[in-house]
């Protein structure tokens, strides 16, 4: 009997280490690349468990109109985003129903770390203020860090003869019925805290609900007595002498209205304030999640970055937040809102 060798194949680095892989269970498309049988969501997280991600573009969804202080914010992160990650990072604008849309649209996105969405503090009352937004705000979205803190700001014309908090409370109890007041909108962050300064100063201004722009405009015409609207957009005609802020929302003074003191020091206590934050998609790979909260953490803590935040009248954070830390934030506020819708006497729609 006369044997036979046959010779062996020789196994190339790439293919030893596929073959060491699948030995100990793991896919060699998550290690070596993308298997071709993968398509969508699950080509996306096998490449992003391979260390790969990001390989395309990445989309942050603003549901905020283009130009209003959301927007900026998300531009002013795509750029930097883009320098820390490779990929290009591109703003998706889809405003309209308080930010629903966007927030719908982004709850159906895969959870591959593609699709972004960076809502403002009003995604924290909607679950409060409607029955069916067609998703849910504390299980479809992955909570990725706060960004910034947003004030609201008090706001009388620059020639009324309220100079103070108090002044507007003593007007309200002299004549009850000629103090009203604007907000950008049913349930908005103005709203409730125009009801926290009815409730807490036993007084009853009339709501005048509209939007940011038309709230600012009645203010300006005479027609209502005091507006709550956005520092961002109001910080420039307080200082250009248009109207007087008498008051803010939160724990501190804004550094560029320095005299305008909160709403606590004005003897309404109340601290709730508005944010920009991001989220992704619930169910995004951890790596992802961790990997833009570090990028998104540095940026932030760039003096260039805050120096612009400061500008927009916000605050940056003093302290980064982890998802976990921002995602106990975010239930909180929720619950602090909602508390507030229900206190106002809102029903949801």
């Amino acid at each position: 009997m006369t044997l036979t060798h046959r010779r062996l194949p020789v196994i190339a680095p790439r293919q030893a280490g596929r073959r060491r892989l699948l030995a100990h269970g793991l896919p060699a498309a998550v290690a070596l690349g993308v298997a071709p049988w993968l398509t969508g969501g699950a080509r996306a997280q096998a490449t992003a468990a391979a260390g790969g991600w990001p390989t395309r573009p990445i989309r942050i969804v603003q549901p905020g109109a283009p130009g209003g202080g959301g927007d900026i914010v998300s531009r002013l992160l795509a750029q930097k985003m883009h320098a820390e990650l490779g990929q290009p990072v591109v703003v998706d604008n889809r405003a309209g129903a308080g930010g629903n849309i966007g927030a719908q649209h982004v709850s159906r996105q895969p959870a591959d770390g593609y699709t972004l969405i960076q809502p403002a503090g009003a995604f924290a009352i909607q679950p409060s203020l409607l029955k069916d937004p067609g998703y849910d705000a504390l299980k479809d979205f992955a909570p990725i860090t706060k960004i910034a803190v947003a004030p609201l700001l008090v706001l009388v014309r620059a020639d009324s003869p309220l100079r103070t908090l108090a002044d507007l409370i003593a007007l309200a109890k002299r004549e009850p019925t000629a103090v009203s007041y604007g907000s950008f909108g049913i349930g908005s962050p103005s709203h409730l805290i125009g009801e926290v300064i009815n409730r807490q100063a036993g007084i009853a201004m009339t709501h005048v609900p509209s939007n940011s722009a038309q709230a600012a405009a009645g203010l300006l015409g005479g027609h209502i007595t005091i507006a709550i609207l956005d520092a961002l957009s109001q910080a420039p005609q307080v200082k250009a002498g248009k109207v007087r802020a008498l008051a803010l929302n939160g724990t501190q003074r804004l550094p560029g209205l320095p005299d305008v003191p909160t709403l606590t020091e004005g003897g309404i206590p109340f601290d709730l304030v508005g944010w920009h934050a991001m989220f992704a998609p619930a169910g995004t790979p951890r790596d992802i999640v961790e990997r833009l909260n570090r990028v998104i953490n540095q940026i932030l803590a760039q003096p260039d970055v805050k120096a612009r935040l400061f500008e927009m009248a916000m605050f940056p954070l003093q302290q980064p937040t982890t998802p976990e830390q921002w995602g106990a934030m975010f239930r909180s506020d929720v619950q602090a809102w909602g508390d507030l819708v229900r206190s106002a006497g809102i029903t949801p729609g």
